[in-house]
């Protein structure tokens, strides 16, 4: 018989409550102890009322808990309970230090299993009515981010694909737009950028490369930027808001 509980990395989807998946919410219904990030909504954590939440929020350039105490956190927590969820914004196996959260509670021969959450990417797609995938124009699409650790700072993420999706691209932006330009991308490419997808106060901003050079301004919450030729709006297609180049450094400035 172990001495530890069980651990569920659960993906709370984009935001919006009603996204997560019904596997998800059930294991919520049921656990005692939950680590949220800080991109879970209040109204996600509504649906565990009976769990102790233990907040071990990560959100980019602001001061969080390190990953080594949020894994202690974990191995503490499956100590002193039965069923702990470590839920996470987006889905755990993508851009959620996942890998480090189950070599901890490996090493302690605790039972982990994955419960998937719709990733930000797939969302924003919907949100925008914006195929990722184009029959003749997107074969390939890559996510990326350039948010590292220190020791890879220098590292160029951004690969070569048709369609691009920067995670956590909001700060980035300036930096992405000049580096795409550098690698030979036009400057009309276009670029649907996407604030607090699926949540109440969802922005959706379109633009080109040429206007991304002058940023993106002070975001309120999460950003995710989606570059290519599959961004490129549909003929008949309600657009959202539409920057220019000059709106942008407005913007920014």
């Amino acid at each position: 018989m172990s001495a530890y509980g069980k651990v569920y990395l659960i993906g709370a989807g984009p935001g919006a409550q009603d996204l997560i998946t019904l596997r998800g919410a059930r294991l919520l219904a049921q656990a005692d102890i939950v680590l949220h990030d800080a991109l879970v909504t209040p109204e996600m954590l509504e649906l565990c009322p009976q769990a102790e939440k233990i907040p071990v929020g990560k959100r980019s350039g602001q001061r969080s808990v390190a990953q080594q105490v949020i894994n202690q956190q974990l191995i503490e927590s499956a100590a002193r309970a039965k069923l702990v969820v470590r839920l996470k914004g987006g889905d755990p196996m993508l851009f959620g230090r996942a890998d480090e959260e189950l070599r901890a509670l490996e090493e302690h021969g605790i039972e982990v299993d994955i419960v998937p959450g719709i990733t930000t990417a797939v969302a924003a797609a919907a949100a925008t009515k914006q195929p990722l995938t184009k029959r003749g124009v997107a074969r390939s699409v890559a996510f990326f981010t350039s948010s590292t650790a220190a020791e890879h700072s220098d590292h160029d993420a951004i690969p070569e694909t048709d369609t691009l999706v920067q995670y956590m691209g909001g700060r980035e932006a300036i930096a992405t737009a000049e580096r795409l330009l550098a690698h030979g991308h036009q400057p009309d490419t276009p670029v649907v950028v996407i604030e607090n997808v699926s949540r109440a106060d969802q922005q959706i901003i379109r633009m080109d490369i040429a206007a991304l050079t002058q940023g993106l301004g002070t975001p309120h919450g999460p950003v995710l930027v989606m570059i290519g030729e599959a961004m490129r709006a549909r003929p008949l297609q309600a657009v959202d808001t539409v920057i220019s180049s000059t709106i942008a450094a407005q913007i920014r400035d």
